[in-house]
């Protein structure tokens, strides 16, 4: 029969009815769970705080949750017969903007919920969606369509919000939530499968629809016959719970441990050439790959090609209004479908023992066989990575067979090729290169409708892999090494969000790659033990070292005009700004110690001007024994040894002993007030520090806060270049190097960057910290004492090993 017979048209309606009444069944039953929960959430302990915060968001719950059910009520049975309209969506927007407001928050919002009813509901849905499909005569169920968990969360949120419960409460209620919503889901989805197969339709589930070849296609590949290839047939494909994988066929010197100690080259200007070298490598790799693809498939890379496409390269495709690529090239049904299909195929694969909220300690994932209901078997990661091998040339078959293009064809093939190497590279754990295996399809999405990913090493989804690679390439795999559950906590998520929007090209990467530049930041300074508090003590190193610097700038503008020796002057400005600095970040600026150094400051300014008056000498003369006694307390509050608090106050006294005699002019009694009150509120006319750029030049030798914990690098390096300069300023937090310093070449990662990249801070796994001032970091990397522990970037070198392939073997291009 047809897609169209009167029949199954009037079988996939009444489908659809018995879903959606099972969802409504299924949302009074969440909703008294809800309740539930809302007063066991009162009788937990709690400070007074969070405790009228709970009773407050269960008593709007108890006054608003009737509202909810009933509009999510009524909107289910509105949209299982017209879909979930397009006023209805948490965006009002097909597109994801990359502004951080409430609009972006609840699509994220919605999608967390989505990745966690679909969680236990997979292989429930693929059957349906299968039945579905053969029922109504369409290619893939519609994005708005309430069968897919996507368009349901919608609906749930924008409900919750419409009724007037909001973020607070979602929040308060987020576990039990995801808990009824999954529930409530799979029970539908099994309820309307069983529905389907009384009424005869496909008992057995044949994934081989998605298996199709374009008319008159050929393939130098003889096409895969899932019947005859039981690694690939339907029923082992479901019971191991394998999708799409990523070619993974070993690379011929692939797999290194962290790179060697590289001995720096015989003269700095050698060195400094690495990072030009490197970019220059990078653009070479990216121009052959388009001279490839332009000789075997025509016109594909000219559309995407810039800067770095090469000679005879063509110019990118004009941007429109919203800065996006003008005239993407759309993905055809059959393709789509198929790369949908393999998309929740490796996502159910990847699926960790006990749901979305767990990771699995040991990094292995569970499989899940739908005849077996709960029996989970633990498959650890090296299993999944040669499992991924295995599978992946009949499934990239598979894709290619659904390809209506040439174009198409290639950039499966070369998309396969990249992350065949990315999940070969065995300085990656394997926990992380699971992960990465996910993000195949997205990308594959991307490729075919951005040319220019193909073209430029800047594309948020390349830039994106080699961010995340980078951070977790430092670990020497074979030595037991590992990364933190908290870096691939934040990799899970973004590879999740990545997946819940698939068709919005390279808005989405950039959107994550922002998330995951922020997550960094915070990971370092808040939750990786071998950093926090290397990145604490360079924190006040850097506080203290910009008071100081901002201290020296004001005394030396409101002393301009005022007449006082010259070793006062030294001292106010080399040591004192320093004192004040150190007692400000320990005590507050407005603490009483610190008022204490600000006297002490205006004192000795009036006691080194000329007294000229008996009565002047003898008050001065009163007050310095006091005077000497705070102005030693200060120095050692910063540190100074007493031998050297000893030279400072021998040279206040020749200096005080000069203005005894001095013939220059007093300070007139009201600039003296001036003085002391502008002392009192300096902090007032410092700058703002996260503003502005203060002078490198008033750095001064960080060697005093060296400790056991921090290591501060103070000689050593060549004189740097401008490029080096440059180049000192790019490097990235949580990449790694190789430091050669005090006799030891090991792996060190940066943690930690201060406000205007002044001072730089790199740990070892060990947790000792290595900091830098910008223009001594330069000077290494001019030196090659500090190289990258990557030649280059993840996703070029990636581009390198499939072109030599492609070179070995071009008819697999188009095959």
């Amino acid at each position: 029969m047809s897609g169209t017979d009167p029949r199954r048209q009037a079988q996939a309606a009444q489908a659809r009815r018995v879903f959606s009444e099972a969802v409504v069944r299924g949302i009074a039953a969440a909703g008294a769970a809800l309740h539930e929960a809302g007063a066991q959430l009162l009788l937990l302990p709690a400070e007074h705080a969070v405790s009228v915060s709970r009773r407050d968001c269960v008593g709007l719950w108890q006054r608003r949750g009737v509202v909810w059910l009933s509009m999510l009520r009524d909107a289910v049975r509105s949209a299982s017969t017209q879909g979930v309209p397009d006023h209805v969506t948490v965006s009002g927007s097909a597109s994801l903007s990359l502004v951080d407001d409430d609009t972006i928050e609840r699509q994220i919002t919605a999608s967390r919920l989505a990745l966690a009813m679909m969680d236990k509901a997979t292989w429930e849905f693929n059957d349906l969606r299968t039945r579905m499909l053969l029922l109504e005569g369409h290619e893939d169920l519609a994005t708005n369509d309430l069968l897919r968990a996507q368009a349901l969360a919608r609906l749930v949120l924008d409900c919750w919000y419409a009724s007037g419960l909001t973020r607070t409460e979602w929040q308060l209620f987020l576990s039990n939530l995801h808990e009824e919503m999954s529930h409530l889901l799979l029970e539908a989805y099994h309820e309307t499968n069983d529905w389907l197969m009384q009424q005869g339709v496909l008992p057995e589930v044949d994934l081989r629809p998605y298996i199709r070849r374009t008319p008159g296609s050929r393939s130098a590949v003889p096409p895969v016959d899932a019947s005859q290839d039981p690694a690939f047939a339907p029923t082992t494909l479901y019971a191991r719970g394998m999708g799409a994988m990523p070619e993974g066929l070993p690379l011929p010197g692939g797999g290194a441990a962290l790179r060697d100690a590289q001995a720096p080259p015989a003269g700095g200007a050698g060195a400094g050439m690495v990072k030009s070298a490197v970019r220059n490598s990078a653009e070479q790799v990216m121009a052959q790959l388009q001279r490839v693809l332009n000789r075997q498939v025509p016109g594909m890379a000219s559309a995407g090609a810039g800067p770095q496409g090469g000679q005879g390269a063509s110019p990118p495709q004009p941007l429109d209004p919203r800065g996006e690529r003008a005239g993407p090239v759309t993905l055809t049904g059959r393709l789509h479908a198929a790369i949908n299909h393999a998309q929740e195929m490796l996502r159910h694969r990847a699926q960790p023992q006990g749901g979305a909220a767990g990771m699995g300690s040991a990094g292995g994932t569970a499989s899940v066989s739908p005849s077996m209901g709960a029996s989970v078997r633990e498959v650890p990661p090296p299993q999944q990575l040669e499992e991924l091998k295995a599978r992946n040339l009949a499934v990239k078959q598979v894709l290619k067979q659904a390809a209506d293009t040439p174009a198409e064809r290639a950039t499966i093939e070369v998309v396969a090729l990249l992350f065949q190497s990315i999940l070969t590279e065995e300085r990656i754990p394997a926990t992380v290169r699971v992960w990465f295996a996910r993000l195949q399809m997205p990308v594959l999405r991307v490729a075919i409708s951005e040319p220019d990913f193909f073209a430029t090493t800047d594309h948020p989804a390349r830039r994106l892999i080699d961010r995340m690679g980078a951070c977790v390439m430092g670990f020497n795999t074979s030595s037991g090494g590992d990364v933190s559950e908290a870096v691939e906590r934040e990799i899970k998520r973004v590879v999740q969000v990545v997946e819940a929007y698939p068709d919005t090209g390279r808005r989405v990467f950039q959107t994550v790659l922002t998330e995951f530049e922020k997550f960094l930041a915070h990971y370092f300074e808040q939750e990786n033990s071998a950093s926090i508090k290397g990145v604490s003590l360079a924190q006040q190193v850097e506080q203290r070292e910009t008071l100081a610097i901002q201290y020296t700038i004001e005394l030396r503008k409101m002393l301009n005009q005022v007449p006082v020796q010259d070793g006062v002057r030294d001292f106010l400005f080399q040591t004192w700004a320093d004192v004040l600095a150190v007692t400000a970040v320990r005590a507050g600026a407005q603490a009483e110690v610190t008022r204490q150094m600000k006297r002490a400051a205006a004192d000795l300014i009036w006691s080194a001007t000329a007294k000229v008056s008996r009565e002047e000498r003898a008050e001065v003369i009163r007050r310095l024994p006091p005077l000497l006694k705070v102005l030693r307390e200060g120095m050692g509050h910063a540190g100074l040894s007493t031998m050297k608090q000893d030279e400072q106050i021998r040279a206040l006294n020749n200096s005080l002993a000069a203005a005894f005699t001095a013939k220059t002019a007093t300070i007139p009694p009201d600039r003296l007030e001036e003085l002391m009150s502008q002392l009192e509120t300096l902090e007032a006319m410092l700058p703002d520090t996260a503003s502005g750029e203060l002078d490198e030049t008033l750095m001064r030798d960080l060697s005093s806060h060296e400790s056991e914990d921090l290591e501060v690098v103070a000689e050593g390096g060549t004189p740097p270049s401008a490029a080096m300069l440059a180049w000192a300023k790019e490097l990235q937090v949580g990449s790694w190097y190789m430091l050669d310093y005090r006799g030891r070449n090991e792996p060190v990662q940066l943690a930690w960057r201060g406000l205007r990249h002044h001072l730089i801070l790199f740990v070892t796994s060990k947790g000792r910290g290595v900091l830098f001032q910008q223009s001594r970091l330069a000077a290494f990397l001019q030196a090659g004492l500090l190289l990258p522990a990557q030649d280059e970037a993840l996703t070029v070198k990636a581009t390198r090993n499939a072109l030599a392939k492609l070179d070995a073997d071009p008819e697999r291009l188009l095959s």
